[in-house]
């Protein structure tokens, strides 16, 4: 009678290459250290990282370009809000992030500055993502760079102002002449109609204007904490998994070593 042979060590290894779902159980529960110690481990780091993290909030400038008439009752900005926008970024913004260097002894800002105008606004966004501690040098960056936009802004309101009252001037002088020469009706008709286009167009010429420096987001602004640490705890499932699997293939193969071994 033939005496079976008992399976070789290859032939062992081939058969547990089928792993099933009470397999993978087994690993885990005899892996339980390494599973719980590398879960805490990780979510433990990205707790602690959440709450050492330095709260950012959102600083935010606003400003209401100058205007004047553009026909039919609405108002246009006499510059658009997109081209105060590049003067920031290309005029104001290096001088005066050069002139906060040499005032606070910095070698750079902490902090980045973004411009932007809401759709169909006349308004210039100025916005600053930075830490309370920050909040006071990011508003002096806002004031000062807003200082420089009220400047240029007022400049260009008095120059259309004073174009349009010179030409209402002359249209009011023209009727006068017209009246006195005892001119045609027709003729005054046009002279009053122009006076009253004119006076229209004064009366909708209006100043730009501030309306809120460097004020603070009610929210923190970036990744939640709570997001964090949603996002750690699958992390640190997905490694702890991955830990106790390893750890389990680790001792497979110093076996396998072990065995190879003894059979020498």
């Amino acid at each position: 009678m033939t005496t079976p042979t008992p399976p070789t060590s290859r032939q062992h290894y081939q058969d547990d290459d089928e792993i099933s779902l009470v397999d993978l159980a087994k690993v885990l529960i005899k892996r339980w250290k390494t599973l719980l110690f590398t879960f805490l481990l990780v979510v433990g780091g990205v707790i602690a990282y959440a709450l050492l993290q330095e709260r950012t909030y959102q600083y935010v400038s606003i400003y209401q370009v100058a205007e004047r008439a553009a026909g039919e009752g609405e108002l246009a900005g006499l510059e658009s809000p997109n081209s105060v926008i590049a003067k920031i970024n290309n005029l104001y913004l290096g001088p005066v992030t050069r002139e906060l260097h040499d005032s606070e002894g910095l070698e750079r800002l902490p902090f980045d500055v973004t411009t932007s105008n809401p759709a169909d606004t006349l308004l210039v966004r100025i916005s600053t993502e930075t830490s309370e501690r920050h909040a006071e040098l990011a508003s002096q960056m806002h004031e000062r760079m807003l200082e420089r936009v009220i400047e240029d802004q007022q400049a260009l309101y008095e120059r259309s102002r004073a174009r349009l009252e010179q030409q209402l001037e002359g249209a009011q002088q023209a009727l006068s002449a017209a009246q006195e020469g005892g001119g045609q009706s027709e003729l005054v008709a046009i002279h009053l109609e122009r006076i009253t286009e004119l006076e229209s167009r004064l009366a909708q010429l209006n100043e730009g204007h501030v309306v809120q420096v460097a004020v603070q987001s009610l929210e923190p602004a970036g990744t939640s904490r709570t997001l964090i640490v949603a996002i750690g705890l699958v992390l640190g499932a997905m490694l702890a998994l991955m830990a106790a699997f390893f750890s389990h293939f680790a001792s497979l193969v110093r076996a396998s070593l072990s065995e190879e071994q003894v059979d020498s």
